[in-house]
């Protein structure tokens, strides 16, 4: 239930969810900085309801048939014909939430505070974005539940891991299209909702083949299909066993390969992103040229996924990328800049 039985949202909670925002993600911290009002606001808070089910779904400490249990009541929460406030939520994630917070953990013991600013936001905003985020929260509490006898999640097929990547990052840009979508032309926003899978499936696979090792021992999932690591004949829980590190580089590529799939579809996504309600350019080029620059480096060095726990890209590069948009940049010049970052960094 998200309206009418809370306190209306002050400013300071308003400022608290912004600076939230720069604790728990370094790329819509950058995304939220470069957006206007409304739009920034709009983000900010839709990002946080997610991150909120993202955290309980990640909670190793967490058993299984109890994730589900959080997920399902925070779902209620969202439900506006339902009973359960933020509060009722709150109680019941308490006992799981661990005495020494992490930003993200921070973010879901302020639970009411989110979610209460929220329902400050303006009707055509708030219902845009509640059924996205509700698609979010139920889609993980169905892979935790598929997943309770396991631990965490094993994912077991290509279909499968697409399945989750919508559910994760696919409902996200529902919501954003959603939003920058209002008002323009029908044929525009058509080929934004034909798109905004693209980009939103890009920048969740980039994330999971670059974060297979904290996604396993921190996380206990593995989102690597079964089936291709049993092609390299590496059992689900071996995965980040040192004997096994050629195989599971190879199923790293694979989905590398499958990621930059999508860049066509991210790109002209971002082709045609209306500049309106406070939205820009610049908040989603970034985040999609990182992870051309991701693409790149995972192509080049998959295997220190494994042996570093990590790839990335310099932060010299993630300054000349944010350079690039100091000045007006055009639409045409995305294609230009992603075809000179998939060879080297931008800043060399």
């Amino acid at each position: 239930m998200t309206t009418g039985y809370s306190p209306p949202a002050t400013e300071s909670d308003i400022e608290w969810c912004y600076d939230a925002v720069h604790g728990v993600s370094r790329t819509f911290s950058i995304t939220i900085d470069r957006l206007e009002e409304p739009m920034a606001r709009h983000i900010c808070l839709g990002y946080l309801l997610c991150r909120i089910a993202d955290t309980i779904e990640d909670a190793g400490h967490i058993p299984p048939a109890e994730q589900t249990t959080l997920l399902e009541e925070f779902d209620r929460v969202l439900d506006p014909d339902a009973d359960t406030t933020a509060e009722d939520f709150r109680e019941a994630v308490e006992p799981w939430i661990p005495e020494e917070r992490s930003s993200d953990w921070d973010v879901v013991a302020h639970t009411p505070r989110v979610v209460r600013s929220f329902e400050s936001l303006e009707d055509e905003p708030r219902e845009i974005m509640r059924e996205p985020v509700r698609e979010l929260v139920d889609g993980m509490a169905m892979f935790t539940s598929r997943y309770a006898d396991q631990g965490g999640l094993r994912l077991q097929t290509l279909e499968e891991l697409e399945e989750y990547c919508w559910y994760a990052a696919g409902t996200v840009g529902t919501l954003i299209t959603g939003l920058v979508a209002r008002g323009t032309s029908p044929e525009r926003a058509e080929v934004l909702r034909d798109n905004a899978r693209s980009f939103a499936l890009l920048l969740q696979l980039v994330n999971i083949a670059k974060d297979v090792e904290t996604d396993y021992h921190e996380e206990n999932n593995v989102y690597l299909p079964a089936e291709w690591l049993a092609e390299e004949d590496v059992a689900v829980e071996r995965v980040t066993d040192e004997a096994h590190h050629g195989g599971v580089t190879n199923v790293i590529r694979r989905v590398t390969g499958r990621a930059e799939g999508y860049l066509d579809g991210a790109q002209r996504y971002l082709e045609v992103l209306p500049e309106r309600h406070g939205n820009t350019l610049s908040a989603w080029a970034i985040p999609y040229l990182l992870a051309v620059g991701t693409l790149r480096e995972l192509r080049e060095r998959p295997e220190d996924v494994i042996r570093e726990g990590n790839v990335k890209i310099s932060r010299a590069e993630v300054f000349a990328v944010m350079q690039q948009f100091e000045q007006d940049l055009s639409r045409s010049a995305l294609e230009e800049l992603r075809s000179e970052m998939s060879e080297k960094p931008l800043h060399q």
